[in-house]
């Protein structure tokens, strides 16, 4: 039965957000725990009256604390570049002078010297909950790859994940080029073997639409074309999102080529078990063609 991409499109999930996808509250306080001594030294600088004084004997006896100094304005360095040059937060390498400057100039004296602050470490957490916003986009993969890794395990089908190219090839004995040579792929996300088909999978999910999306399409469908070429491998792509709208076109031309292309909704209609199904029936029929053709050739 011929697949409809339309249909296909209708079931298509609007979001995978869980609460967790907002904030990675272990990555947020272990980042704040890294200067947790430093903070709580500068946080005698808060309502201070004298506070470039302080600062340089506090920098003079612990000169460590330079290096919070940049993530206490979002800035995850420690060397930050200005029209004027490039200033060192480095407690072997650094100029107070023009520290100084930076903590006058950003605001960051006037911000501890008027107690607009009341601690350092409460504070650095939410710039370290704004931060990881950043990575939200990120996460939504990572939730998109667990939700596949999940059906993978209830199906019982034993798995690789995060597998290069190069590692499939040895472990399966099956030759890659024609996509390792014309397209971009350097790993799958899962690989796994039903029967005597080993499969290389690529999970994605898109939640907003943007350029990205017609290059993935693009880039699939060029490796779903080259992997038709190699014995015994299927590539498939398990993708969702309502981003998928606004780039639907692209999307529909690696459907009409590529035959292992699922979404969520599939996964949820037993997906892998009925793959296994698929692959032994096709194998069924083989032994059964070369059956009735052991037959003929006796009966001649």
């Amino acid at each position: 039965m011929p697949r409809n991409f339309d249909k296909w499109l209708k079931t298509f999930t609007k979001t995978v957000r869980t609460s967790s996808y907002w904030v990675d509250w272990n990555k947020v306080l272990k980042n704040v725990q890294k200067y947790k001594d430093e903070l709580n030294i500068l946080n005698g600088l808060i309502g201070e009256k004298d506070i470039e004084d302080e600062f340089r004997r506090i920098v003079n006896k612990f000169p460590n604390v330079i290096e919070c100094i940049p993530i206490l304005v979002a800035i995850r360095s420690t060397e930050v570049e200005l029209s004027s040059g490039i200033i060192k937060f480095n407690a072997k390498q650094h100029s107070i002078d023009e520290v100084c400057t930076f903590m006058n100039e950003s605001g960051l004296f006037d911000i501890l010297k008027n107690k607009n602050i009341k601690n350092l470490i409460d504070y650095l957490t939410g710039v370290e909950v704004g931060l990881d916003s950043n990575a939200r986009k990120n996460r939504t993969g990572k939730i998109m790859e667990d939700k596949v890794e999940q059906f993978l395990v209830e199906s019982k089908i034993k798995y690789h994940k995060e597998m290069t190219s190069k590692d499939l090839e040895k472990e399966y004995g099956i030759n890659l080029s024609p996509i390792t040579k014309s397209c971009s792929i350097k790993r799958f996300d899962f690989v796994f073997k039903i029967d005597n088909i080993v499969y290389g999978l690529e999970v994605n999910f898109y939640g907003s639409g943007g350029s990205k999306l017609n290059e993935t399409a693009r880039s699939y469908l060029e490796i779903a074309e080259q992997a038709k070429k190699i014995k015994n491998f299927r590539f498939m792509w398990i993708t969702d999102g309502c981003g998928w709208e606004t780039a639907k076109n692209n999307l529909r031309q690696t459907f009409e080529v590529l035959d292992d292309m699922y979404n969520i909704n599939n996964l949820k209609n037993d997906l892998f078990k009925k793959l296994s199904n698929w692959t032994k029936n096709i194998y069924d029929e083989i032994d059964v063609l070369a059956d009735e053709d052991i037959v003929l050739q006796y009966k001649h």
